[in-house]
């Protein structure tokens, strides 16, 4: 990134020019502990407009609170437009685990309830944006949004504006260098905090975001594989499934059109 202050310049500039046509008061984003909503939440807070963030802990690790934590701390000692509140979701998430029926398959069951977390905060998130008329700023990059699909329909993906989108991975590392994160956030090892222990997003991906944004690059460009290495190879293979099996993530939601003649 050549200009990480004209990118942050123009993003802030581009979210007051949004919320000031949408004719609504401020912004709501919910605060995780990593990296893509210590960004999104600072560009927000850059616009001086309201800016709510929402922790909303189910079963979270400590680190990940504490990384929340202290993000907000910083974040409201440089801006004075910066609210918060910690939102615990634990009963909440138990008492639907408790009325479901037992599942048949593990597997597909701890999925479920991971993007039932996600789902859970988003709810949070739109009850507090009604409340407050606040628009939701979602918190995922290009790589998540456009190249891999990760993220839970309806759950993180559910959001009203998406500010960071076209950045990659390592666009927004560069951003919140240069706006001085903290290094408790920078540091991190990205993580989507959806299973209640300390997995990554590269032990669920099968490859680091680097490796992906290389692979979206040579997908998108159409570069022949015989140019690949091994390693290559096997990251493009990872892009492609998981570019593949999410599309439905991806792509406008399908209307059934009916022919004139039907109806």
């Amino acid at each position: 990134m050549e200009s990480p202050k004209k990118v942050s310049d123009y993003i802030t500039q581009w979210l007051k020019d949004y919320i000031e046509t949408s004719r609504m008061n401020g912004f709501v984003v919910g605060i995780s502990g990593g990296i893509d909503s210590a960004l999104t939440s600072t560009l927000c807070a850059m616009t001086g407009k309201p800016l709510l963030c929402i922790e909303m802990p189910i079963k979270q690790e400590e680190s990940q609170l504490s990384r929340s934590s202290e993000h907000i701390k910083w974040l409201e000692s440089k801006f004075d437009n910066v609210n918060s509140i910690r939102l615990n979701l634990d009963s909440v998430f138990d008492s639907f685990c408790d009325i479901l029926p037992k599942p048949e398959n593990i597997d597909n069951h701890e999925l479920s309830l991971a993007n039932t977390r996600a789902r859970l905060r988003m709810s949070s998130l739109y009850y507090f944006a009604a409340l407050n008329k606040y628009l939701v700023a979602g918190t995922g990059n290009k790589v998540e949004d456009f190249g891999v699909g990760f993220y839970t329909k309806y759950g993180d993906g559910g959001v009203d504006l998406s500010p960071i989108a076209d950045l990659t991975k390592t666009h927004v590392f560069n951003l919140a260098s240069h706006l001085k994160i903290i290094k408790l956030i920078q540091n991190a090892p990205p993580t989507d905090g959806l299973w209640g222990d300390d997995r990554t997003d590269e032990d669920q991906l099968g490859a680091t975001y680097p490796e992906l944004e290389w692979a979206m690059e040579a997908f998108e460009q159409k570069t022949p594989q015989s140019q690949f290495s091994s390693r290559q190879k096997e990251v493009y293979a990872i892009f492609k499934n998981h570019y593949n099996q999410n599309q439905h993530k991806m792509q406008p939601i399908p209307v059934c059109k009916i022919p004139v003649e039907l109806i």
